[in-house]
């Protein structure tokens, strides 16, 4: 016995080096962690159970030099929690997927959905290895996994995007609820010497998929950092926002920030005037916990703002207008970047919070080619088929169609309130007027005198009031009650089946 534990221990001594040393010092050398590094500063001392340790390639003479067989699995704790893990490693066959990886992964997936813990993947690596793929054989045993396809948002998955990855790990993380990138890496579906085989183009691997191609681009990514060590506390960040799977409710946090504390710094903060910009976020922080917030995508649809948060201990997920970017009108990446935060709310039982301060949607012939009627309309089906909680602040202005995407009445809200700043309307009266009689004021002789008895005639009461009169919004709100306003209704619209959703949404492709 003691014999065969030696042995056993040589082996997994021997394991513990992948592809060896050399390879090792490679990965160093080029600033990079090793896949075993990333797992250790990823979840608590001494909690991590690898599975699948003694795996290697099933191709003939490959079993010494391909030890993991490229990626190692496992299960551990992150802050107490428990998660299942997948780190690509670099050093076998520089993270290629041979058909033993796709065992250990689909095993490490399968067992993630069957015991409802988070999947978090630390992903580089060049895709499909050869020969393994190569042949009808080949390519027929390793077609995209069906646990991605089919996986429903059942637990959430978590993806840092660590080297340059092509193929595989690409498609992990484009079926991700959550994707950081670390800047210097490529993100594709095949790397640039593939492209230029195929069809002649040449092209580096930054402009490619690199940070600012999916930043400004793409919106296939959530993060973007300077190095690992933030790509990793990014991904528990986010997970300390999750539940462990779809059926539970995210994580309460204890706070002693004053749930009814007084927002006297409103006053001043937000204008009065409708034109004049200022920082929503300002906002946000002031109403949050402790003011602290986690955005998502903050350069892709910058006209809207999208975080998650917690107020009175509650996580929430908030949707706001960004004054400071097209005046808070929202274009065709802000409805994308808002359908997919609502998505994934509904999916992991996360409240939703509206700030509006909109003026409509940013219409053009180039917002027409963009399909802008298409992403108007299924971000109001995904917010019509959400059934999470949903509390609706007008802020200062919500006009138009823009009023119903950001949550207005009739929309499914919980609660719909206004500020006694609020202008609610179908369009300002300027506009309306240069739509109705615009071609009779180019024939005026005095269109300025003209314009200005129109607008008399024009001004329609678009205050908040003449809603609350008639009991189509709940209420008109002091703004120094906000977070008092929102951390009561939040305990009522929660109090009887938590924040837990039907999960309609769970289903909803990850990107549309």
């Amino acid at each position: 016995m003691k014999k065969e534990i030696e042995e056993l221990l040589e082996r997994k001594e021997k394991a513990k080096f992948g592809g060896g040393k050399k390879k090792i010092e490679r990965q160093h050398d080029l600033g990079y962690y090793t896949a075993r590094e990333r797992i250790e500063k990823l979840v608590d001392t001494d909690t991590f159970l690898e599975l699948g340790m003694l795996a290697h390639s099933d191709q003939v003479g490959s079993e010494e030099k391909s030890l993991g067989d490229g990626v190692i699995t496992g299960l551990a704790k992150v802050n107490g929690r428990p998660v299942v893990i997948q780190a690509a490693d670099k050093t076998v066959f520089a993270g290629t997927e041979g058909m033993v990886y796709f065992r250990k992964t689909q095993a490490a997936h399968n067992f993630a959905v069957k015991r409802g813990f988070p999947l978090l993947n630390l992903m580089e690596g060049g895709g499909l290895r050869m020969p393994d793929g190569m042949g009808s054989d080949g390519i027929s045993q390793v077609l995209f996994p069906n646990e991605l396809l089919m996986h429903h948002r059942q637990v959430p998955m978590i993806t840092a995007i660590l080297g340059d990855s092509f193929g595989g790990p690409t498609w992990t993380a484009a079926s991700s609820d959550f994707v950081t990138l670390m800047k210097g890496t490529t993100m594709a579906v095949a790397g640039p010497r593939m492209l230029e085989v195929a069809t002649g183009e040449k092209i580096s691997n930054e402009e490619l998929g690199g940070w600012e191609v999916h930043a400004n681009f793409t919106g296939q990514v959530e993060r973007f950092t300077e190095d690992e060590d933030t790509s990793i506390e990014e991904l528990k960040q986010f997970l300390s926002y999750m539940p462990l799977n779809g059926g539970e409710e995210p994580p309460y946090k204890e706070t002693k920030d004053d749930p009814y504390r007084r927002l006297d710094e409103m006053v001043d903060l937000v204008p009065t005037r409708r034109k004049r910009a200022y920082d929503m976020k300002k906002v946000i922080k002031s109403v949050v916990d402790e003011g602290d917030y986690f955005e998502l995508k903050s350069t892709y649809g910058t006209a809207i703002i999208t975080v998650l948060a917690r107020i009175n201990g509650r996580v929430v997920g908030i949707i706001a207008n960004q004054p400071l970017k097209f005046a808070g009108a929202a274009g065709a990446k802000e409805c994308e970047k808002a359908t997919d935060f609502i998505v994934l709310c509904d999916s992991y039982n996360i409240p939703l919070v509206f700030l509006h301060d909109i003026p409509g949607f940013r219409v053009s012939s180039d917002a027409e080619k963009l399909k802008m009627p298409t992403k108007i309309m299924v971000w109001n089906q995904a917010l019509a088929q959400s059934t999470v909680p949903k509390i609706s602040v007008v802020i200062r202005k919500s006009i138009g169609a823009a009023y119903g995407n950001m949550c207005g009445p009739t929309m499914g809200a919980d609660f719909v309130v206004a500020w006694p700043t609020a202008e609610i309307n179908f369009t300002g009266p300027e506009v309306g007027i240069n739509v109705v009689y615009g071609s009779e004021l180019q024939k005026s002789e005095n269109p300025e005198e003209e314009r200005e008895e129109l607008l008399k005639s024009w001004s329609f009461d678009s205050s908040p009031y003449k809603a609350a009169g008639k009991h189509l919004i709940d209420d008109v709100i002091d703004p120094r009650d906000t977070r008092k306003f929102l951390s009561q209704t939040l305990e009522y619209a929660c109090a009887n089946k938590g924040s837990k959703s039907q999960r309609n949404l769970a289903n909803w492709p990850t990107g549309f």
